[in-house]
């Protein structure tokens, strides 16, 4: 194997696994610095997105931010592969979106408070259709409360977390969970619909 075909498969094990970003040694990072420069400056070019210092966004994550709808990404934050976001998004700093995860941020918005993680698979819709009878769910009205987390937040592995859902500082939220109302501060929760188990403070 060679240096270039090492790199090429080192890029994909960071892609699929952002938090080896930080601790990449400095010979791979040189490397990994231009290589990132390069995916965020085309996206700036490209789309309404504002990136903090030291991030790390995978070549396949989906960012797609018209005006109005901007995404904001904190300093540290990593954005692995296959992930879709659809603005208006907030990320804070040290925020962590894990591969295959699906957020829309609606036209009010999903703001992501600092060092929270986002497992994979996760969906965030911020918005919703009515459903009126005697009327096409394709022609429903369509509203957006928007979706608040925390700061220091776990939302595990398959969680779905609907519109209006606010998810206090330090929760955890158990893996396969789905989200309907707001979640407390320093709690954790888990199940469909989900519910606190139990005070992690």
């Amino acid at each position: 194997m060679n240096d270039n075909d090492y790199r090429e498969q080192h890029k994909q094990r960071l892609a699929w696994m952002p938090w080896l970003y930080p601790t990449l040694k400095p010979a791979q990072r040189a490397w990994a610095e231009d290589w990132q420069r390069d995916i965020q400056q085309r996206l700036v070019a490209l789309e309404t997105v504002v990136i903090g210092k030291d991030c790390f966004i995978a070549p396949d994550a989906a960012l797609f931010a018209e005006p109005g709808r901007t995404i904001r990404i904190g300093d540290h934050s990593q954005v692995a592969a296959g992930a879709f976001l659809h603005g208006p998004i907030t990320l804070g700093n040290h925020v962590s979106i894990n591969h295959s995860v699906s957020m829309d941020g609606g036209s009010a918005g999903i703001t992501i408070g600092d060092n929270t993680r986002i497992a994979c698979h996760c969906t965030l819709f911020a918005f919703n259709h009515g459903i009126a009878a005697g009327k096409l769910v394709r022609e429903q009205p369509v509203t957006s409360k928007g979706i608040r987390i925390g700061s220091d937040v776990w939302i595990g592995a398959n969680v779905s977390i609907v519109d209006g859902v606010t998810i206090g500082d330090g929760c955890i939220i158990g893996m396969g969970s789905v989200v309907t109302h707001d979640i407390a501060a320093g709690t954790i929760a888990a199940g469909n619909p989900a519910r606190i188990i139990r005070d992690r403070r």
